[in-house]
Parts: structure tokens; sequence; C-alpha cells
């Protein structure tokens, strides 16, 4: 990565990227007649084959690379994430997944062993306080059952996470979990089946699906696991809050979802509440 700039630019667009997955599922989930199954089997098999593409492009492994216990962490969070999105926001399901997903890993990090101090203290207390804001009854809160899915798809993205460190090269191994993640999504397709579930997809909806398969998730991992060996561990995790509030955006701009006292309330409880804490380590 030869210049700051492009360093820059890079991270940019792999922030705009993982919103943008937030944002297309919502859509196709609302504005068209694609089921959140159809939606995430056509994710996983999308960004598959891009990140197939993109692997061998960079001549890195990836099949190889991959696991079944990452396949099923990955294929758990598409699946939760596809479902919880039938009945919320497209800036409430990011700010419950994002602030699932760094409690899951600061937690984690607090069961390793690791000790906080009393700002770290602090800023996880905010953080979960504005979780508890914004799953409170009112006009962003979501039902409980889609609550309680967007938070299973941020523990298992947290695991998923915690489970790829120190790999050599995440491309690698992102492209192998998506690979292995679809026998997971037939499994998934075949209950849905069987049980009657829906499993309609319109050209609309096929191609929002196909976007945040193949660029929203493929490219975008791909740019940010480029990014990630030229910035410091801290400055990758602060950068991500981005994401929650340019998902509360897109949903403003593109589906009119409104901007409440309620939702700005829990942002800043949870983002800077996970800001504290990442920045005090």
């Amino acid at each position: 990565m030869p210049s700051s700039l492009r360093i820059s630019f890079y991270t940019m667009m792999a922030m705009i990227a993982f919103a943008a997955n937030s944002l297309l599922c919502r859509m196709a989930l609302v504005e068209t007649d694609t089921s959140p199954g159809m939606f995430t089997a056509v994710r996983l098999l999308s960004g598959a084959i891009t990140l197939l593409v993109i692997t061998r492009l960079l001549r890195v492994p990836s099949v190889k690379a991959g696991s079944w216990r990452g396949a099923l962490a990955l294929s758990t969070y598409a699946a939760a994430f596809s479902f919880a999105y039938v009945s919320m926001s497209a800036g409430t399901g990011a700010l419950l997944l994002f602030g699932s997903v760094q409690i899951t890993m600061i937690s984690a990090g607090l069961l390793a062993g690791e000790r906080f101090h009393r700002w770290q203290v602090t800023g996880f207390i905010m953080a979960i306080a504005g979780l508890i804001v914004l799953l409170m009854p009112g006009l962003s809160a979501p039902p409980f059952g889609a609550a309680a899915l967007m938070l299973c798809a941020g523990f298992a993205w947290g695991i998923y996470s915690i489970m790829g460190r120190g790999a050599k090269s995440g491309t690698a191994v992102t492209s192998g979990n998506f690979v292995y993640s679809l026998a997971f999504a037939a499994v998934l397709l075949a209950w849905l089946s069987s049980t009657g579930g829906d499993l309609t997809v319109d050209n609309t909806g096929l191609m929002l699906a196909i976007a945040s398969g193949a660029i929203a998730s493929g490219v975008g991992y791909a740019l940010w696991y480029q990014v990630l060996p030229h910035i410091r561990a801290t400055n990758a995790a602060t950068i991500q809050l981005s994401v929650p509030v340019l998902a509360v955006l897109a949903g403003w701009l593109f589906l009119s979802e409104a901007i409440t006292l309620q939702i700005v309330s829990a942002s800043f409880a949870i983002l800077g509440g996970i800001a504290v804490v990442i920045r005090s380590r």
C-alpha cells in the first residue's frame, strides 16, 4: 500500500461497504418480494465467488485457509442478520449489530484475564446502557424477536472475529469460510423448504443480494484486510465506529427512516462507550 492517500481511500470504501450491507438487506426485504432465507443464500454464494476470484488474483490460498467452525459462525451471523432485518430499520440494526460485536469481543478479553481500569469500565457500562436505551419501548425500538436475532448475529460475528485473530491472510481465511458456508446455506434452504418457509426472490431482490455478497461483503472485506496491516489496531477498531452512523444516515436518505432522539441517544452511548474502551487500551 504505497501511499497514505490510498490507505485512506480503501478505508473509507470499506466502511461504506460495511454500512451498505444493512441498507441492501433492508431494501431487499422491504421493497421486494425476496425472503430473508434466499437473501442469505445468494449473499453467501456471491460473496464466495467474488472472494475466490480476489484470492486467485492475489495468489493466496483460499479454501484451505477456511474452517468449518469459522463457516458456522459466518453463516449464523448472515442468517440472523437477514431474518432480523425483516422488522427493524437499517440504522437500528447496525447499532445493535455493532454494539453486540464489540461487547462480545470486549467480554472475551475480560474472560481471558484482561483487566480494565476505571475509564474502560465506564465506557463498557455506557455501551451496555446504550443498548438498553435502544431496546426500550419507543419509535425506534425493534420487536423483541428481531432484536434478539440481531444480537445473536453480532455475537456470532464477534466470535468469528476472535477466531480470525492472528491469521496470516484475513482475505484468504474469509474466502475459505465463505466457501464452506455454502453447505450451511444449503441446510438452511432445505430446512425452510421442509417447513413451508418462504423461499421467494425477485429480480430486484436478487440484484440487491448479489450486491451485498459480492461488493459490500466480498470487495469490502478484501479492501479492509489490505488496509489492516498498515494501521494500528486501536485505530482500526475506532474507525469501525463510523459504520452504524453511516447506516443510520443511509436509512434516512434512501428508505426515509426516521432519526429519532432515542436512536441518537443510544448511538452516543453505544459508540461513545466503545470508543472510550478502545482508546483507553
